[in-house]
């Protein structure tokens, strides 16, 4: 089975080659190879590669940003998803579409199924739903995949880092660190999306599921177990989302459950304190790989 992973170089798309890359043939395709929000350059890939399944990571995912420039998160989020949709349609290719926990506002405060009404609160929000329908609705083999508060062995590279990094760099730099403790999800490592992602393609059963690790947890808890880890000597703090600007609306509960891979019996999602403790104690000893 031929693979062609969109956004190979990022966050995700690293695990994901990883991964895929040891059972199946597999192409990484970057920014350079392929542009989402252009049909021709998505046909003309698509044409030449012949893959058998699509997994789409790219994604316009600074949020503040998205609010400056909405018409450019939509033609990456919501477009470029359209495209590839159409193409995999008229080609028989399957598509595996990942979005995110923001599509939800957090009234809920109780962890959210794929059968809840989506309430996105900001445009990076609106504009990664809009994907999930175009995934959904134009192409009948399409898998979405939601996911939350996700990390991985590259960092992030629209933003830099991701929350580990930059709460190590803020321990180097800071005096202390105050991390807001009223903001809860679920902290969610690459690697085991993943792999779950390797069990789910294996199956017919398209649709939309939630794939996140087990739990929930504020931004502060998930600091503070980097913290005692990593053992890192700075104070850490917990505070509350109204002690910083609000820049942009955002849910303040956004914890997924994984309930649709638990009706097919393939959820393999951990702990989310169990994967995390796995993630930093793995990469705390590869000084040579380690991006802290």
């Amino acid at each position: 089975m031929k693979i062609a992973i969109i956004g190979s170089n990022g966050q995700l798309g690293n695990d994901l080659m990883a991964i895929f890359s040891e059972n199946y043939e597999v192409r990484g395709l970057t920014h350079d190879d392929i542009e989402i929000t252009d049909i021709d350059s998505v046909k003309n890939v698509i044409s030449l590669l012949k893959p058998d399944i699509i997994l789409n990571t790219a994604a316009y995912h600074v949020v503040p940003e998205a609010e400056k420039f909405p018409a450019k998160a939509f033609q990456i989020n919501g477009i470029g998803a359209l495209n590839l949709a159409k193409v995999c349609q008229d080609t028989g290719v399957r598509l595996v579409h990942y979005s995110t926990d923001y599509v939800f506002d957090g009234s809920k405060q109780k962890p959210y199924t794929e059968d809840d009404r989506p309430n996105p609160l900001n445009v990076y929000a609106n504009t990664k739903l809009s994907g999930e329908y175009f995934a959904l609705n134009y192409c009948d083999k399409s898998f979405v995949i939601r996911v939350s508060g996700i990390y991985g062995k590259v960092p992030c590279r629209a933003k830099g880092g991701n929350f580990i990094t930059t709460m190590v760099k803020l321990a180097k730099e800071k005096p202390e660190v105050k991390v807001v403790n009223d903001e809860i999800l679920t902290p969610t490592s690459t690697s085991w999306i993943a792999k779950n992602t390797a069990e789910l393609i294996k199956t017919d059963t398209f649709g939309l599921y939630h794939m996140s690790c087990e739990g929930e947890s504020s931004w502060y808890e998930f600091a503070k177990v980097i913290w005692d880890t990593l053992k890192l000597k700075t104070p850490l703090y917990p505070a509350s989302v109204n002690d910083f600007p609000l820049v942009v609306k955002r849910p303040f509960y956004s914890v997924l459950e994984n309930r649709n891979l638990n009706k097919l019996g393939i959820n393999q999602m951990p702990g989310w304190k169990e994967a995390l403790k796995e993630f930093l104690k793995n990469f705390n000893s590869e000084k040579q790989n380690s991006p802290f």
